[in-house]
């Protein structure tokens, strides 16, 4: 395929760029390991969230179909609901979520996919790909803060980690 240029027409051409947030991190353990924390549901609960932010499940089921709804409870008391729903478990490599607020009717749910990939050193790269329904919704979770809290939550995962191996 070409463009109107006649330049090769790259695969990445139709992703909406504009409507991703993209994080990544070098964590220091075997992509079992790491995958496992994000799967197990006993794991999630403990690393999961920004700094500050206590968690309270009221349902979790990781599978695919499964649902996860939980507050995220701030210092304050302010209780902020969530749903994720697991659309795609891919042991080690990958889970796939729709998260959102805790409603059928959410017009911000966003698309979620973690990625989990070996390091020539038995470390593990994860990323996480943020897909938001639009450009302007985006812009907003990332003026909130959504990527300074992303990374502390990723941070977690790493400290999670490092106590569990200990």
């Amino acid at each position: 395929m070409t463009d109107q240029a006649g330049r090769p027409r790259s695969a990445w051409a139709a992703w909406p760029l504009d409507r991703e947030i993209v994080l990544a991190r070098v964590i220091d353990a075997p992509r079992d390991v790491v995958f496992d924390a994000w799967a197990d549901p006993a794991q999630i609960v403990e690393w999961f969230g920004p700094r500050g932010m206590a968690i309270e499940t009221r349902e979790i089921a990781v599978r695919e179909g499964g649902t996860w709804r939980f507050d995220m409870v701030a210092p304050d008391g302010t209780r902020y609901d969530n749903r994720m729903t697991f659309l795609t478990i891919d042991r080690p490599r990958a889970i796939e979520v729709e998260h959102g607020a805790d409603r059928d009717d959410d017009p911000s749910r966003f698309r979620m996919l973690v990625t989990f990939d070996v390091q020539s050193d038995g470390r593990t790269v994860l990323t996480l790909r943020q897909m938001h329904p639009s450009r302007a919704r985006r812009d907003e979770t990332i003026g909130f803060g959504a990527v300074e809290y992303g990374n502390q939550t990723l941070d977690k995962l790493a400290e999670h980690l490092a106590a569990r191996r200990a």
